[in-house]
């Protein structure tokens, strides 16, 4: 799937005053706007296929699981700002390229074209992301609606949520070389709603991940991760004042906040994001939000020391003990004795066996 930089720009023009759009040689519909932040868009589109035979997006697409029943996908259009925008866009296209696993969005065909600014006639660049779309929402969302009803995943439905992301995350640690996704959390999980069965659950946004193991020699190589992964996370989809939040994520490892002059870095800074999300599946929030909302606290704080605060009130008794404690595991502050993503699917399934009627 290469990327074209030319000849595209009636996308632009489509995505902007409806109709159709051409992503590469295949033709949407532009049904309706999704949802935005910053300098993306989401839209949800609808292919048109002129064959009655089939082909379209059909033909380029290898695994037929990926193809929509109803013809409709979800497409995510970035504001490209400048080249350095441009590369980290570039590098996600690729990243994602990389990953075929069915629960992580799969990247389904990809155009970066080159518009006309209309304030001084400059040429700048937008990018044009194909997925499968999943009109459920993410976690975040899901959460959200839960929290406003009182309502929470069962003990089941949260495990079964959890080793899905899991096994995504166990294909991206196994590639050769290891990447980290570096931004797990619940507005990163599409959840999809079936009926008799747990939610699916699908890791997406690439947008961080990286090839996961470093060596940290020297103080600057520190400081340098620790302003590396705030960038990474919000650059290209946030305006600045977001990187504010970027830098006091809830979800972000000790390592990444306060990085040592001799550490050894791996794939383990999910594994404690794995460990916060487990904990927002049951709660609603990350275990360290509460520094947020407290007189003189420091999410920093909390989150280097390993603080973590559960409910005195309210679903906590409907959760086990051994959930908690499982949660904790992975909360190690010292990423050298956290567990590795295996370790983790071989305990959430002795807890499956026992919590799942």
């Amino acid at each position: 799937m290469g990327c074209s930089f030319s000849g595209l720009n009636a996308l632009y023009d489509a995505v902007n005053g409806g109709g159709d759009v051409w992503i590469n040689e295949n033709r949407f519909r532009v049904v309706r706007q999704l949802g935005e932040g910053g300098f993306a868009f989401v839209f949800l589109v609808k292919e048109i296929v002129a064959d009655a035979s089939g082909g379209g997006l059909a033909k380029k697409v290898k695994d037929p699981s990926h193809i929509s029943v109803d013809g409709t996908y979800a497409v995510k259009k970035v504001l490209i700002q400048n080249k350095e925008q441009l590369e980290l866009v570039r590098e996600e296209i690729r990243v994602s390229s990389l990953f075929n696993h069915p629960n992580l969005l799969p990247l389904l065909d990809h155009a970066i074209i080159s518009v006309k600014d209309g304030q001084g006639g400059a040429r700048k660049h937008e990018a044009f992301l194909l997925f499968p779309v999943h009109l459920d929402g993410t976690l975040l969302d899901n959460s959200t609606s839960m929290k406003a009803k009182k309502e929470t995943f069962s003990t089941a439905d949260a495990l079964h949520i959890f080793r899905q992301l899991c096994d995504g995350l166990q294909h991206m640690h196994s590639l050769e070389p290891p990447y980290a996704h570096n931004d797990v959390k619940p507005g990163n999980v599409l959840l999809t709603r079936r009926k008799g069965q747990p939610p699916l659950a699908i890791l997406m946004d690439f947008g961080s991940a990286r090839p996961s193991r470093k060596q940290i020699r020297s103080r600057q190589e520190a400081l340098q991760l620790q302003v590396l992964y705030p960038f990474l996370i919000h650059t290209h989809y946030k305006p600045l004042r977001s990187c504010y939040y970027s830098v006091l994520s809830p979800f972000r490892a000790p390592e990444l906040w306060d990085c040592p002059s001799h550490a050894d870095i791996d794939e383990r800074t999910d594994i404690w994001s794995l460990g916060c999300t487990l904990y927002a599946i049951m709660y609603g929030m990350s275990p360290f939000e509460y520094a947020l909302g407290e007189s003189g606290g420091s999410l920093q704080l909390a989150i280097v020391n390993a603080q973590i605060k559960w409910p005195n009130a309210g679903p906590k008794a409907s959760y086990p003990e051994a959930l908690h404690q499982f949660v904790t595991w992975m909360l190690q502050p010292q990423a050298a004795v956290r567990p590795r993503i295996g370790d983790i699917i071989i305990h959430v399934d002795k807890l499956i066996a026992k919590f799942t009627k």
